[in-house]
């Protein structure tokens, strides 16, 4: 950090720069400060400031400057943040193979999905796997980008779109449909749009700054913008609550609405469209007791879910 000496590059340092200085290096950048990511990591304040020394002297050069708002990442330590989380993921990865023994269904398991799927549909098939297994510990990553399997990321990933990388396990589960819906406080208030060009009367729900999500098949030839929408965030699950709050209109997953007794819907046969839903695991992981089934597990509840 600022105040601390730093050799030049002929000065003598260190050569073994251990992952638990990186480990404090990543806490200290996601958390902006020594004491944040010493509660993070459970470790006192002074030990964290002495990795991020250690780092500093070994690698010769200044990692953070503070500022009014914290601990600020120098330019090199944000170069060095992709290699440090690849550090992080591959440990992980290390704790969760070593957890389980050999030929049991025990252990971690790490399962990616976006915010909709894992929020609203993953929990109860998660929580029947479980019952099933109580050795299995599972650890649920909620993001509406793609975990890189590669990288070890997560063992298992359900993603809405075909994937590209290759060395993975990817089986094509179905496609879910979805619709407009609308709450039934909303539509006693307001009424329902009787076409497509009506539904600019009513307020919409949709996204904020993901406006790529606009150009999905299926949506972009409604032509959407953001400007369209009166209610934007980029959180499907916000956009969901939303709309069960009478906000609006808005999209949603046809097997979900099923089970909602007050969403009505709207423009049913004119307006809809379908994602894909892919499961995907790394071909090294085939043969992981727990992965294994895991994955099957998955692929038989999804895919009763999509064909409901």
């Amino acid at each position: 950090m600022n105040k601390t000496h730093v050799p030049g590059p002929h000065s003598s340092a260190p050569a073994n720069l251990g992952w638990e200085l990186w480990r404090s290096f990543l806490a200290v950048v996601q958390s902006g400060s020594l004491s944040g990511a010493a509660r993070a990591l459970g470790l006192t304040q002074p030990s964290v400031g002495r990795h991020i020394q250690q780092l500093e002297v070994g690698l010769g050069a200044v990692l953070f400057t503070r500022s009014r708002h914290g601990l600020k990442p120098t330019e090199l330590a944000q170069s060095l943040m992709p290699q440090a989380q690849a550090m992080a993921s591959a440990a992980e990865q290390l704790l969760r193979t070593a957890s389980a023994l050999q030929g049991e269904v025990s252990g971690t398991l790490r399962v990616a999905a976006s915010e909709m799927m894992g929020t609203l549909v993953l929990p109860s098939i998660l929580s029947a796997f479980r019952e099933r297994y109580p050795g299995v510990a599972i650890e649920l990553a909620l993001s509406n980008r793609n975990e890189d399997l590669l990288q070890r990321d997560a063992d298992i990933a359900i993603r809405m779109q075909r994937p590209s990388q290759t060395a993975l396990v990817a089986r094509h589960i179905g496609n879910v449909r979805v619709g407009l819906f609308a709450h039934v406080d909303y539509v006693r208030k307001h009424g329902l749009p009787e076409n497509q060009d009506a539904l600019a009367e009513h307020p919409l729900i949709g996204v904020d700054k993901e406006v790529r999500a606009l150009t999905h098949p299926g949506l972009s030839e409604y032509a959407l913008a953001r400007e369209d929408f009166s209610f934007r965030c980029d959180s499907d699950v916000a956009q969901f609550m939303a709309m069960k709050a009478g906000f609006g209109i808005g999209a949603c997953h046809l097997p979900l609405a099923a089970v909602e007794p007050d969403y009505v819907p709207v423009l049913a046969d004119v307006v809809g469209w379908s994602y894909e839903v892919w499961l995907v695991m790394h071909e090294d992981q085939r043969r992981t007791p727990r992965i294994h089934k895991l994955f099957e597990h998955l692929a038989s509840e999804l895919s009763a879910y999509v064909g409901s």
